[in-house]
């Protein structure tokens, strides 16, 4: 049986007795107030007859009253006429939202523009141009790769196209080397450099705005592979001021890569200071950056490079300048399976704590689980949990290695002459001095903790705009949410900036008039389709008014309690 809840009802002897107390309780507070009596407000006094100055005292006090009653009126009138401006600009800003959704959204040829400018901006077309543009204005050009995954991260397009450039050298930069066990990266360093001059590089992860963090050596025993300190930089400068001086005048250096790479990292490292923009997610260089280092090398920052949509699952998983956040669950599930798919369970279970499991999804619910990655309902968050692991992977949080080829075969657009052309202007025992250097210096994760990951080999990259399948659709409705927000924030009123209030109302009669002007020179084609989606409009609000008519019928035959 189901406990019933206390009654609130009181017996009539316990009620009674409360509004006696009441009643009591009122009286003396009458009593008490009538003791003390009504204090009447003191009259002012004014001035004595027999004080010195009389009339000159009253001149002033009348004439300040009347300032402070004149002041007060000013203060009334421009309130009232403010507050009047404002109410005539949100009628028109009403009457405005009235026309739009009457006539439908027409966008005139100035919004086109923008909308163009900025898609144009964000397009993978325009990150092909302005690739394209950093290796054609480079002498030398910096192939960044991760050392986690060197093949993987190498672009056979872009090396073809600068070797057969003929003018242009080729130096592949091995970053992120404190992720991989020593031994791996001697492997691939031994690898690399028979095909192109290699520099080992670990670069500064957290560098201020403008300054670099001091390092102060107090003890002899200091871990050098802090995160704030950065290796492989002097090998890297020295290489390219002695390519300079060959050359007798100022060069320019191109940095390339796929993203997420450390491209910008790189570039940061060399100056000292954050001069360029860096971050987790990919594709945050849209455009290039120029960076002086020095008056004799100038550093050009570019976009990522665009992955081809026919490489394998991996690769573009990896790869991909798409953003996780941004991206469908259906890809990241995809790019999650692909990347399980080349690593040994063991080493994925000990990495991330978590117990045997039959499949990706199964392993995918005991990671939201364990770091607490819920719905409503407890239910495990399976796509959070596929995006942190892509972010693991791309970004500098987990160690994992992939092994060379056991034996090197060169690509095709590589022959014995073009290696030797690329390797002349620089010096190679410099380098290799270099290497052996900063390989010495950095303390490494052992091979038992790193995770043995098999590589899909070269990605393939588009670097010329024609061949970039646009995916325009989601760009477009970004730009045109951001059109809204623009168009919004041009009605919306300042309450320190009273004097622009008249400029704001002629502008909003222009845009009615322009409005107007368009709605006047409309094509047949365009009428045609304001009608058919007024009209489904139409219909929609009917069948919402149904709904809602339908929820608020009452049903007879149902017990509501």
């Amino acid at each position: 049986a189901e406990l019933k809840k206390a009654s609130k009802r009181l017996t009539c002897h316990k009620r009674y007795k409360i509004q006696k107390k009441i009643r009591e309780h009122h009286r003396k507070l009458r009593k008490e107030a009538k003791k003390r009596g009504r204090k009447k407000p003191k009259k002012d006094p004014g001035v004595p007859s027999a004080a010195p100055f009389k009339e000159e005292l009253l001149r002033e006090a009348e004439q300040r009253k009347q300032r402070l009653e004149e002041l007060k009126q000013k203060q009334k009138l421009s309130r009232q006429k403010e507050h009047e401006k404002r109410r005539k600009l949100e009628a028109k800003k009403n009457a405005a939202k009235k026309k739009e959704k009457a006539e439908g959204k027409e966008s005139s040829d100035q919004s086109k523009a923008k909308i163009n400018k900025l898609l144009d901006k964000n397009s993978k077309k325009s990150f092909c141009r302005e690739l394209k543009k950093v290796i054609e204005a480079s002498d030398v050009v910096l192939e960044v790769l991760d050392a986690r995954d060197p093949m993987g991260c190498r672009c056979p397009q872009l090396e073809q196209a600068v070797t057969y450039s003929g003018d242009k050298k080729l130096l592949l930069v091995l970053n992120k080397i404190d992720l991989v066990p020593k031994e791996n990266l001697e492997k691939w360093l031994n690898y690399l450099k028979k095909e192109f001059p290699t520099v080992a590089f670990k670069s500064t992860t957290l560098i201020k705005d403008k300054t670099t963090e001091q390092f102060t050596k107090r003890r002899a025993g200091v871990d050098l592979s802090r995160p704030t300190h950065c290796f492989g930089s002097s090998c890297l400068l020295k290489l390219l001021q002695e390519h300079g001086k060959t050359q007798n005048r100022p060069i320019q250096v191109g940095v390339v890569g796929f993203p997420n790479v450390g491209k910008s990292s790189i570039i940061n490292s060399l100056k000292g200071v954050r001069a360029c923009n860096v971050g987790l997610t990919r594709g945050v260089t849209k455009s290039v950056q120029i960076v002086h280092i020095d008056k004799q090398t100038k550093m050009l920052d570019s976009p990522s490079i665009i992955a081809d949509p026919s490489n394998s699952a991996l690769a573009l998983a990896l790869r991909s300048i798409i953003d996780t956040e941004e991206s469908g669950s259906a890809d990241v599930l995809k790019g999650v399976d692909a990347i399980l798919n080349h690593c040994s369970k063991q080493q994925v279970m000990m990495c991330y704590n978590i117990p045997d499991f039959r499949n990706n999804e199964e392993f995918l619910t005991l990671l939201a689980q364990k770091r607490c990655m819920l719905q409503k309902g407890g239910v495990p968050d399976i796509e959070k949990a596929a995006k942190l692991l892509l972010s693991d992977w791309t970004g500098a949080k987990i160690s994992y290695h992939s092994e060379p080829p056991a034996s090197q075969s060169l690509p095709q657009y590589l022959t014995e002459d073009r290696i030797a052309e690329m390797q002349e202007c620089f010096n190679l025992k410099t380098l290799e001095e270099g290497n052996n250097t900063t390989v010495q210096a950095l303390k490494y994760p052992s091979p038992a903790s790193s995770i043995i990951f098999q590589s899909a080999g070269m990605t393939d990259g588009t670097t010329e705009e024609d061949q970039v399948i646009e995916e325009a659709s989601d760009w477009e409705n970004l730009e045109t949410s951001k059109e809204e927000e623009e168009e919004e924030e041009d009605f919306t009123e300042s309450d320190d900036e009273q004097d622009n209030v008249e400029k704001e109302e002629n502008d909003v009669e222009q845009e009615s008039k322009e409005q107007v002007a368009g709605k006047q020179t409309l094509s047949p084609t365009d009428s045609e389709e304001q009608t058919a989606e007024s009209k489904r409009s139409h219909s929609l609000s009917l069948t919402l008014d149904k709904a809602a008519g339908e929820d608020d019928a009452y049903d007879f035959n149902t017990d509501y309690v």
